[in-house]
């Protein structure tokens, strides 16, 4: 209790220092802690909720306020770390992440090693195989949620990225707040809030060389592309990048939802679509329909741009017998017997070779042609 100028005895006492009447976190700790209250308050007790920690300040801020918010609303609170095995010494970092956050006395604490590919380019295989290695680590501790450390700023460079590769609506509604068991609290806290909590806590994140390399387009977006829209425009635009996002995702949830029940209307046994049923829609829901059935035929979601989408949608709405859509991931679409198909390419070359009863006939199975020999 500070007493000001007069203490309890009524004699005149020394004012006080600023470390005495300081309470509280800093608050940028403040924030990101409240953000992950947030986030996790409806979780019921005793459930584990892990967060994806990479060692960098983001993500090493949030597995610090998890390891202080989730005790508080009685949650079991654990890590996991994804070792991509793309540097030299990632093995060793990711050892010593591991050791820092069971230090926050977090448990368990996950370290995962992930093969990457090369479907999609670097970054979209990097992606992918980080998320399989958290859904595993998931599944083995049986957590209800994921935390990932996605910020505001984070939020932008995706909004930024997907107008670029002209993606259409669902990249400008920017990464969900939660999807799946997946949760990312800190999408409304700027980078440098987290920067602040990680030293104000006097961390040491670890500050991935790879975020800096001009090879990624991410990076070059964060060092190059967005401090040049703010120079040109004004401060302010990582920040309007991230509201767009959050005022188009409702959107694009509604429009989703009903997509995916489309999808289960028209899907076959062999995951097929009914062409002509699907040509019917509305082309916010058709685009939706064809955007998922890739995604679950094996395209990165990365890589998948709306002119990928666009060249399935005129198997459609715009058939004239041309040839199949190579996809990236190394998926085909294809049109056949009034059902679109969505194949790995190993496996449709595979298929035998149908004959065709003359130009415009019937296969030989019974199906009528749509195109030429040379579609099948």
């Amino acid at each position: 209790m500070v007493q000001g100028r007069r203490g309890l005895r009524g004699g005149m006492d020394r004012l006080p220092d600023r470390a005495e009447v300081a309470v509280g976190p800093h608050p940028a700790v403040a924030t990101v802690r409240r953000a992950v209250w947030d986030a996790v308050s409806d979780i019921g007790a005793g459930r584990l909720v892990l967060a994806g920690c990479s060692g960098g300040p983001d993500s090493l801020a949030l597995a610090a306020a998890l390891a202080f918010v989730g005790p508080r609303l009685g949650l079991r609170v654990g890590a996991v770390t994804v070792d991509h095995g793309l540097q030299q010494d990632s093995a060793q970092r990711a050892k010593h992440v591991a050791v820092t956050l069971s230090g926050f006395g977090l448990d368990p604490v996950e370290c995962v090693r992930v093969q990457v590919g090369t479907s999609g380019g670097p970054e979209a295989a990097a992606r992918e195989a980080r998320y399989a290695g958290l859904a595993r680590a998931a599944d083995r501790c049986d957590a209800t949620a994921v935390l990932l450390g996605h910020t505001l700023d984070d939020q932008a460079e995706t909004v930024l990225l997907g107008l670029a590769r002209g993606s259409g609506g669902r990249s400008l509604a920017g990464m969900a707040a939660r999807a799946g068991r997946y949760r990312r609290p800190l999408l409304g806290v700027r980078r440098s809030v987290t920067a602040a909590a990680c030293a104000a806590l006097n961390l040491a994140p670890w500050n991935d060389p790879h975020n800096r390399d001009p090879a990624f387009t991410r990076a070059r977006v964060r060092h190059d592309a967005l401090p040049a829209l703010e120079q040109a425009l004004g401060p302010g635009v990582a920040a309007a990048l991230a509201r767009t996002a959050v005022q188009l995702r409702a959107d694009d949830e509604a429009l989703t939802g009903w997509a995916e029940k489309e999808a289960e209307r028209l899907r076959g046994n062999d995951a097929s679509l009914d062409c002509a049923a699907l040509a019917a829609l509305p082309s916010a829901v058709r685009s939706r329909v064809l955007h998922g059935a890739a995604i679950a035929a094996g395209c990165p979601a990365g890589a998948l741009s709306a002119q990928h989408v666009h060249q399935m949608d005129l198997l459609l709405t715009s058939w004239h017998g041309q040839r199949w859509i190579d996809l990236p991931g190394g998926v085909r679409a294809r049109r056949r017997c009034g059902r679109l198909l969505l194949t790995r390419q190993d496996e449709d070359a595979q298929q035998p070779i149908r004959r065709w009863e003359g130009t415009g006939g019937r296969e030989r199975y019974g199906c009528r042609s749509e195109g030429g020999a040379h579609h099948s």
